[in-house]
């Protein structure tokens, strides 16, 4: 250390006692008043940006004047310590002014965000401030922007979930009430013995039957609709045919079909393998092809056909309903839209969960569902991914309709 000083007092001309000396004192100097300056700024933790601001610059003019004096004494003696003091005096306020402009942006900059946020409390919308603003401060204002998007979006969804779920109540309780106002009226006459002629018991004990699995399947439906709400879906996936689902799907909605004259057609392509959950995945377009029946008039028909479209395995379900209201297209799949003046449904009408549960299938098996209004009626669309990659049907050779129960057949 001491070659290094002396190397120093030869290239400078300076005496090594006096270097020793300087850089003793320089050193202590700077360390009291450091010392000092971080007990200072400690305190003033919660005090203005520009008190703090303003506590660093001096700091750094102490230290610099402290070193400058030991300097001027030691190596200048003949120099006026007066004039020395007086410059140093004049540079620290110079530092001081600086910083207390710098204080003074930097308070304006964070007042402006500040008054930006709480106008969200105001307007309900996060306005960035007008004024330029330092890099970090501009960063918390990008952030706290994001932060409010991402907010608005979630509140957005909340009060879409909580009418969607006072709309749901408000259905399902009267629907409730009308099949059991009926079962409590049946069952007092059996048992008051006002109905006594087998025929009419027998009707009556038919219609209870029929209320109470109306009434299962609406529970059973509000019980996978709540799953489906919750996250708490599990879908046993496997390697399946889509071609396959779709000939259940049809088998099992012709009786119903029949039943109300609507002729019911299906075609699939085959070679469409899914990794899907069958018995969920068939649940879903049930419902598609259930509601499509309910809505068509007798001598109607309901066209149900599979087929690759775009790489993606599709499902198309098309009815002869009249169409939907364009107003009500994009609340098709809303809980409990019937899109109907009366709020009771038919005999064979459901609670209005079908569509819902429908979407919440799909949407598990990282498919898409849409509606949209064509021909006589409206089309349901899925399309779901394929398991593996598959040669599509050729344009102009796809599948030929056949009456249900629909099945799988090849494309030429």
């Amino acid at each position: 250390m001491s070659s290094g000083r002396g190397s120093l007092a030869l290239i400078y001309g300076i005496e090594p006692s006096d270097v020793e000396f300087i850089l003793e004192w320089t050193l202590v100097s700077a360390l009291v008043i450091t010392v000092l300056g971080v007990v200072v700024l400690r305190l003033l933790a919660t005090r203005s940006v520009r008190v703090m601001v303003l506590g660093v610059v001096l700091v750094s003019a102490l230290t610099s004047m402290a070193g400058v004096a030991v300097i001027a004494r030691r190596m200048l003696p003949g120099v006026n310590q007066g004039v020395v003091d007086y410059l140093m005096s004049i540079a620290g306020l110079a530092g001081i002014a600086a910083a207390l402009i710098v204080g003074r942006q930097l308070i304006k900059a964070s007042r402006a965000l500040s008054n930006a946020v709480q106008g969200v409390g105001e307007n309900g919308v996060y306005i960035a401030p007008d004024r330029v603003l330092p890099s970090e401060l501009s960063e918390l204002s990008d952030g706290l922007a994001a932060a409010h998007e991402r907010l608005t979006a979630a509140r957005t969804r909340e009060r879409a979930l909580e009418a969607s779920r006072r709309e749901l109540v408000a259905w399902v309780s009267h629907d409730l009430r009308t099949p059991l106002a009926g079962l409590r009226a049946m069952a007092e006459a059996l048992e008051d013995q006002v109905v006594i002629d087998p025929r009419t018991v027998n009707q009556y004990h038919t219609q209870i039957r029929t209320e109470v699995d109306r009434l299962s399947t609406m529970i059973d439906d509000l019980f996978e609709l709540s799953r489906i709400h919750a996250g708490a879906l599990r879908l046993s996936r496997r390697m399946v045919g889509l071609e396959d689902v779709v000939a259940e799907v049809v088998a099992s909605a012709e009786p119903l079909a029949r039943a109300k004259g609507v002729r019911l057609t299906g075609a699939a392509v085959r070679g469409m393998p899914i990794y899907a959950d069958s018995a969920e995945l068939g649940r879903a377009l049930r419902n598609l092809v259930t509601n499509a029946i309910r809505h068509t008039p007798s001598d109607g028909v309901v066209d149900v056909l599979a087929e690759v479209q775009s790489g993606m395995a599709s499902v198309c379900v098309s009815d002869a309903c009249g169409g939907i209201p364009p107003d009500d297209l994009p609340r098709v799949f809303d809980v409990a839209f019937r899109g109907e003046s009366a709020r009771t449904p038919g005999p064979e009408g459901g609670g209005g969960l079908g569509l819902s549960i429908a979407r919440g299938i799909v949407e598990a098996h990282s498919g898409q569902i849409a509606v949209r209004n064509a021909g006589p009626g409206c089309q349901f669309l899925v399309r779901l991914p394929l398991g593996h990659p598959t040669t599509a049907a050729a344009p102009g050779t796809g599948p030929q309709r056949r009456r249900a129960p629909a099945r799988a057949i090849p494309a030429p």
